[in-house]
């Protein structure tokens, strides 16, 4: 039989080749049902699998919001649907968020002790963080450098800038710069948020709304939505970056960018070539660049023979080991639940006890790190790594965390209600 297929089909091979052609197509739409049939199955357990597990919270507004020590009003419900959507916006662009928490580790130190030396309070940090990342960017308007500065503006608190230098890109010199600006807006406003909204309309402009408007604070002020939402967004990426955590956001501390210790050449005369210079000191023209961007050519002519400052990573220093950087934040320990909102199990090091559901609790007036733990029958120690917080925070009325009370104490409390 099977000599009899050969040979017929070695006679009509047009016949046979139809044959193959219409076995292929039928092979062909098998596979085809299962393949759709499986991926319209994978597709529906998708979807069940992503609704059961995906969620997005409401943020929970912090009470007590404060710039520089100056309340920010909350029972007006246009202030509160402001400083609702700066946090949403803040926290819910996740990719930016943590680039910003990762940069402020290593500028905030740089930042911080220009601003106490200057008498500026320490929250005119944030304004940089919302101008420019803490990066040196350059706006549409040409202002530059992380406080974003003018030229005029720039000069006039005297930063020098000419085709070979450009101070405004010194994150040290700006910062003195910007602290001369908020001085000058504190004097004449004697409001640190006015001082701060100053900064992104001017201090003409916000004088001349106060006068037309006749009020006397920022929050009562109808202004541009850039500066209505200026100071909204300041508070917002202040309390983010001071407790992550209450936002989703958890990052170890290898995963922060760190402050690069650096040394210091001393040059006051002209400089040909700043690549041969680089190379001379034991570095390349491009690390030179990123610790000294106000170098704007590859060359500084200095005819006036200024004493200029360049600086060089430490010829000590190398990378971080991250791997050997203790993860002092979770540990490992710290397990959310993908379906309840701040459960956890204890920390490591602690007695283990039952998983419990945290809570937020805000500071009362007179409650200190030592009672707050005593009422939680937790240490504090466990409140600081839950939250991101150092062990030098000082608590504040008003400031809210989260903590997760052991299990003991919920059950206790539970008792006494019953006894009632």
């Amino acid at each position: 039989m099977k000599n009899k297929l050969q040979h017929f089909f070695s006679k009509f091979p047009s016949v046979r080749n139809v044959g193959i052609a219409i076995v292929s197509i039928f092979i062909v739409s098998f596979l085809l049902k299962i393949f759709s049939f499986s991926v319209e199955k994978d597709t529906t357990g998708y979807k069940d699998y992503f609704s059961s597990g995906y969620r997005v919270f409401g943020i929970n507004i912090p009470k007590n919001l404060n710039f520089a020590g100056e309340a920010v009003p909350h029972t007006d419900f246009s202030i509160r649907e402001s400083i609702d959507r700066e946090f949403l916006t803040s926290t819910y662009w996740q990719s930016n968020m943590i680039l910003l928490i990762k940069r402020s580790n290593r500028w905030f130190p740089v930042i911080e002790p220009i601003l106490k030396r200057n008498g500026v309070p320490d929250d005119i940090k944030y304004i940089a963080l919302a101008e420019s990342h803490l990066s040196n960017a350059i706006s549409p308007q040409k202002a530059v450098g992380f406080w974003q500065l003018i030229e005029p503006t720039a000069k006039n608190y005297g930063l020098e800038i000419s085709e070979e230098i450009d101070e405004r890109y010194s994150v040290e010199k700006s910062t003195e710069a910007a602290c001369q600006y908020f001085k000058e807006a504190y004097k004449k406003f004697e409001n640190w948020t006015l001082a701060a909204a100053s900064y992104n309309l001017g201090m003409g402009g916000i004088e001349m709304q106060l006068k037309k408007q006749k009020v006397d604070n920022y929050y009562d002020l109808y202004l541009n939505e850039e500066t209505a939402r200026y100071v909204y967004r300041v508070v917002a990426l202040k309390s983010i970056l001071q407790n992550p955590k209450l936002y989703g956001i958890v990052l170890r501390k290898k995963d922060l960018y760190h402050k690069v210790p650096t040394i210091s050449v001393k040059v006051d005369s002209t400089i040909h070539n700043l690549v041969d210079f680089s190379i001379g000191q034991g570095y390349n023209f491009k690390i030179l660049k990123i610790f000294n961007p106000w170098l704007r050519k590859s060359q500084l002519s200095n005819p006036e023979k200024k004493m200029y400052t360049i600086l060089f990573p430490h010829k000590n220093y190398t990378e971080l080991n991250f791997d050997d950087i203790e993860n002092d934040i979770l540990k490992d320990a710290l397990k959310l639940d993908s379906t309840k909102l701040f459960n956890a199990s204890d920390t490591v090091g602690v007695s283990v006890r039952k998983k419990t559901s945290g809570i937020i609790h805000s500071v009362a007036k007179g409650e200190t790190w030592e009672s707050i733990s005593k009422k939680y029958n937790v240490k504090t120690e466990q409140i600081l790594m839950w939250n991101m917080l150092d062990e030098k925070t000082e608590l504040q009325e008003g400031m809210e965390f989260v903590v997760f009370p052991n299990q003991e104490t919920e059950e206790s409390e539970k008792g006494k209600k019953k006894k009632l």
